[in-house]
């Protein structure tokens, strides 16, 4: 079935359509000058496809975070949250098919730039059983892919045009399309647009950048003039996904509105010259400035995952009808699912948060409409799981040692376990590798970080001896690991 996707009126008055699915497969270039409806467009684009495909929106001024109150979009703050944050994000935005918009307002420019290009690079690297469609919208590309290096740092410069080039070049086999809008061609590295089959060019005044796209429409030079004289909301488009041929469309109208919008004219207050010489003077070293609002407050990581964790469980949501399972059900068919997941040799190297969507897979197929845990308690259920304690809260000597567990970050708690339970028994220390799959990586210097980070929090400490083995203490419960393998079995091995 074709979708076809509403954008205005051509010049005839006759609907304009774009076809969604030829769109998505080779890519749209919009551009127009400052107050030429490109941001209108953008908009009128992303509210009529909403229903039909994700929407990742890089926005650097804040425009369309309004989407979020009528179409459901998530608004990630980018300012609010770390690099390694920002990566989770897109991770379960990928893995999950949540739209959001990703506002970089409150980032200089090249935070801006790094910021997106560490989260297109996070879609762009997404395992494939999740390269789903997404819409790709980036506003303003030329600040992201940047023809010549300017004042930003020629590091983040890089990193960001890369990024857009993947996205561009490489993206659409790994269902990105990508929509890029740009106010100058002339700024937009060539390498970028030109893998772009859709156009939509609107008002522009440089003769430089009305030749791009005069080139770019298969156009003369001569009837370049013709984008001059163009209206607010008028655009000439050519495409596979639109039309073969130029032609000129006009916007529709759309049921957000981005937050700023231009100023508006008013007439000016009539005062006396007394009373202009009063409010600008009078007891002017008394008058103390209006206290500005409080900022809003940031969304933390955790909670910011969770909503995007929620969105995507939302038609999985049980009827008022359905049945609750028993208790005795829900642990069985919990224990039995975590089972699964562990003994999953592909689900080895995947962290938690990656993997709750599977959990919540496996019990709708066991007859649970609603998955019996949260985030929070399938990411310690399965550290436990991974550790081989799945009863270790029946345990007192366990229980102590999930007291001290959690001294540790939630995420810490499966490889605090996977060493207390040698520890307990004086088996070996766990060595990297081991440790890094339980964490779910396949960083050895991320293990390493860890152990360093626990011993830092004395919750663990240290020993190696002369021949290069290492073994751990749980100072809080008197438990030592015996020497791990030595270096050079584990060399062998």
């Amino acid at each position: 079935m074709t979708i076809n996707i509403d954008m205005g009126a051509d010049e005839r008055g006759q609907p304009f359509l774009l076809d969604l699915e030829e769109l998505l497969a080779t890519r749209l270039l919009v551009q127009g000058n400052s107050g030429s409806g490109k941001s209108h467009l953008l908009r009128r684009l992303l509210e009529a496809s909403s229903q039909w495909v994700q929407q990742v929106i890089l926005d650097p001024e804040g425009d369309f975070v309004t989407l979020a109150e009528r179409f459901g979009h998530m608004v990630v703050e980018a300012a609010d949250y770390s690099e390694p944050e920002i990566v989770a994000i897109a991770a379960r935005v990928r893995a999950h098919r949540v739209s959001v918009v990703l506002n970089l307002e409150g980032l200089d420019a090249d935070a801006q730039l790094r910021c997106a290009a560490t989260f297109l690079n996070r879609m762009f690297d997404s395992p494939r059983d999740q390269w789903y469609p997404v819409l790709v919208v980036v506003d303003e590309a030329q600040l992201f892919a940047p023809a010549v290096g300017g004042e930003v740092a020629e590091e983040a410069r890089r990193a960001s045009l890369g990024a857009m080039t993947n996205l561009m070049c490489r993206g659409r086999k790994r269902g990105m399309a990508g929509v890029i809008a740009t106010q100058r061609l002339a700024k937009l590295a060539k390498n970028v647009a030109a893998e772009a089959s859709n156009f939509l060019m609107g008002r522009t005044f440089l003769d430089i950048d009305m030749a791009r796209a005069a080139d770019l429409l298969g156009m003369e030079r001569r009837q370049a003039e013709q984008i001059r004289d163009l209206e607010r909301g008028q655009f000439l488009a050519l495409g596979p996904a639109m039309t073969r041929r130029p032609r000129l469309v006009r916007i529709g109208g759309v049921e957000t509105g981005g937050r700023g919008g231009g100023p508006k004219l008013a007439p000016l207050p009539a005062f006396s010259d007394a009373d202009r010489r009063a409010l600008l003077f009078d007891a002017v070293e008394d008058s103390a400035p209006e206290p500005l609002p409080p900022p809003p407050q940031p969304v933390a990581v955790e909670e910011l995952l969770s909503q995007i964790e929620r969105i995507a469980l939302q038609p999985a949501r049980a009827s008022p009808e359905a049945p609750e399972p028993d208790l005795m059900t829900l642990i069985d068919a919990t224990e039995d699912v975590l089972r699964d997941i562990v003994a999953d040799t592909d689900s080895a190297g995947r962290a938690a948060g990656s993997l709750f969507q599977d959990f919540t897979v496996r019990c709708r197929m066991r007859g649970l409409v609603k998955p019996p845990l949260d985030l929070q308690g399938f990411s310690r259920r399965l550290a436990m799981a991974r550790a081989g304690l799945a009863s270790a809260e029946s345990d007192p000597a366990w229980r102590e040692a999930l007291a001290v567990a959690d001294q540790l970050p939630s995420d810490m708690l499966g490889v605090f376990l996977l060493i207390a339970r040698a520890a307990r028994t004086g088996d070996p220390a766990p060595g990297e590798q081991e440790i890094a799959q339980i964490y779910g990586t396949q960083s050895l210097g991320r293990a390493r970080r860890l152990i360093e980070y626990m011993e830092k929090e004395r919750v663990l400490a240290t020993r190696t001896d002369m021949r290069g083995r290492r073994s751990i203490a749980i100072p809080q419960l008197g438990w030592t690991t015996g020497p791990e393998a030595d270096p050079a079995e584990r060399d062998v091995a």
